[in-house]
C-alpha cells in the first residue's frame, strides 16, 4: 500500500513525501487505520518493520484533526532504553515538520542541562512526551505535571520494558492519566507477562500480529563450532590480514563486553565498548566515533541490537549465541540494511549448541559452519540433541587438564558431602554438586 492511500493529513503527506516515504510496511498498512480509528491496540511486531511511524503517523494525524488540549502533554510515549527514545524523537522531527506540534524527549545519563530542557517541556506541556519510565517517575516525583489533557499512551517494546522490570513503574505512571483515552502497545513477543498488561490497561483493543521475519537473503549467515577459549583467537585470526571496517560485536553481559574491547586494543585493533554503564555522553561519543570508522569494532550488549539506525555495518559478530532466535534476527538485523549486503558470524561453544540449534530451526536452515583454523586446536562435535541429553555439566571439553580438575573437584564435593550426611542428623543445605 502506498501512503497516499492512507487518510493522512496533508501536513503529514508532505512530511512523507519530503522523506521520500512511498511504500506502507505490513504492519503500518495494519495499524494506522485501527489508530486513526481510535481504536486501543496490541501489535506484535519486532524491530525493523517500520512499527515506530506505525503509531506516531496516527498519533499526529490525530492532533492535527481533532480538538486537544494546548499547553498540556497530550500524548505519552514509554521506551524501554535512552537509544529508542532518541530515535523516536528524531523520527517525531521528521514527520511532524510541517505540523506545529513540540515534542521533548525524557530519558535519563546526560547532563544538568538537559534535565531543565525535560523539566520545562514538561510543565510548559509539550504535545508529545517520549519518554524512558525511571526518567519521566524522577520528574513525576519532583514537580507537578499536568497529565490531564493526556489523549493518548503508547507503549514501544512492552516485552523489553517488563523484562528490564518496569512493570511497577508503568503501572505508576498509568495511574495518573485520564481513563478516557486511547492505548497502544508494540510488542516483538507476546508472553503471559505482556498479556496480562494488556488486559489492565487497554480497552478492548485490536489485535495485530506480524510473524517475525527471518533474516533477509542479503545477510551471509555463518558460524564456527569451538571452545569458550577459543573464540578471541578466532577474531585475531579473522583481522589478521584485513582491517575491520564498521564491524559490531555482540555480547550478552556487559562485563564481557569490557573484557572483550579491552583484550581487542591490547591486540592492536581499534575497538571500543557500549554498555549500559556509560553515561549518556559517553555512548553518544562511542557511536559518533564509530560512526565517523575511528572505531573500527563495537563490541556491545543488546542494548545496541534495538533501536539504533545505522546503516552500512559490514559484519556482525555474536560472541555468545543469544537466547532466542527474536534476539539473534534483531543483532543481525543491523547489517545488510538499505539493500546492501552483509555478513554474520556465530561463535557456538558446546553449552551454546542447543540454542543454536533452535535458530537454525527458527530460520528453517542449517547455517553454514566455517571450519576452526587448525593451529588453533582441536574442536568440539556439533551434536546439539547429544549436548541436550548429556546435561549442561558435561557439555564443554575445556583446556587440556581442566577437565581432570574438575572432575577430579566434583568427586571430592560428593565424598564431602556423603561424609557430612553421615555425621548430621539432617541434610546438607548446600546440596548442588559443582559443574
Amino acid at each position: 500500500m502506498l501512503f497516499t492511500e492512507l487518510p493522512l493529513c496533508d501536513a503529514l503527506q508532505d512530511g512523507l513525501q519530503a522523506m521520500n516515504f512511498k511504500e506502507t510496511t505490513p504492519v503500518q498498512e495494519q495499524a494506522i487505520p485501527v489508530i486513526l480509528r481510535k481504536k486501543d491496540v496490541i501489535a506484535c511486531a519486532q524491530t525493523g518493520t517500520g512499527k515506530t511511524a506505525a503509531f506516531l503517523l496516527p498519533l499526529l494525524n490525530n492532533l492535527q484533526t481533532e480538538p486537544h488540549e494546548h499547553h498540556k502533554v497530550n500524548a505519552i510515549i514509554m521506551a524501554p532504553t535512552r537509544e529508542l527514545a532518541q530515535q523516536i524523537d528524531q523520527q517525531m522531527e521528521g514527520f511532524s515538520y510541517f505540523t506545529p506540534f513540540s515534542s521533548v524527549a525524557v530519558y535519563g545519563g546526560n547532563d544538568g542541562d538537559a534535565w531543565e530542557v525535560q523539566k520545562k517541556g514538561l510543565l510548559s506541556g509539550a504535545d508529545v512526551v517520549i519518554a524512558t519510565p525511571g526518567r519521566l517517575l524522577s520528574h513525576i516525583n519532583l514537580y507537578n505535571i499536568d497529565f490531564s489533557g493526556v489523549k493518548y499512551f503508547i507503549l514501544d517494546e512492552a516485552d523489553r520494558m517488563l523484562d528490564m522490570g518496569f512493570f511497577d513503574d508503568i503501572m505508576k505512571i498509568e495511574k495518573l492519566l485520564p481513563k478516557d483515552r486511547q492505548t497502544i502497545m508494540f510488542s516483538a513477543t507476546m508472553p503471559p507477562k505482556i498479556q496480562q498488561l494488556a488486559k489492565t490497561i487497554l480497552h478492548d483493543p485490536e489485535e495485530i500480529t506480524i510473524a517475525v521475519a527471518r533474516p533477509p537473503e542479503t545477510i551471509l549467515q555463518t558460524a564456527y563450532i569451538c571452545y569458550e577459549s577459543q573464540k578471541i583467537e578466532i577474531v585475531k585470526q579473522l583481522f589478521s590480514d584485513k582491517k575491520p571496517n564498521k564491524v559490531i560485536l555482540f555480547s550478552g553481559k556487559k562485563q564481557k563486553v569490557k573484557e572483550i574491547a579491552k583484550t581487542l586494543r591490547k591486540m592492536g585493533l581499534s575497538a571500543d565498548a557500549m554498555h549500559s554503564d556509560l553515561e549518556q555522553t559517553e555512548r553518544n561519543s562511542v557511536m559518533h566515533e564509530f560512526r565517523n570508522e575511528r572505531v573500527d569494532i563495537l563490541v556491545a550488549t543488546d542494548i545496541v541490537s534495538r533501536g539504533i539506525d545505522i546503516d552500512d555495518i559490514s559484519l556482525i559478530i555474536n560472541f555468545d549465541v543469544p537466547y532466542d532466535a527474536e534476539d539473534y534476527v534483531h543483532r543481525i538485523g543491523r547489517t545488510a540494511r538499505a539493500g546492501d549486503s552483509g555478513m554474520a558470524i556465530t561463535f557456538v561453544s558446546p553449552d551454546e549448541q542447543l540454542r543454536f540449534s533452535r535458530i537454525e530451526k527458527f530460520l528453517q536452515k542449517n547455517i553454514y559452519k566455517i571450519p576452526v583454523p587448525p593451529e588453533l586446536g582441536d574442536v568440539p562435535e556439533y551434536n546439539p540433541e547429544k549436548r541436550r541429553k548429556e546435561g549442561r555439566k558435561h557439555s564443554d571439553k575445556p583446556q587440556r587438564g581442566i577437565g581432570k580438575k574438575r572432575t577430579q573437584e566434583s568427586t571430592e564435593k560428593k565424598a564431602q558431602k556423603k561424609t557430612s550426611k553421615k555425621t548430621q542428623s539432617r541434610p546438607d543445605k548446600n546440596n548442588q554438586t559443582g559443574s
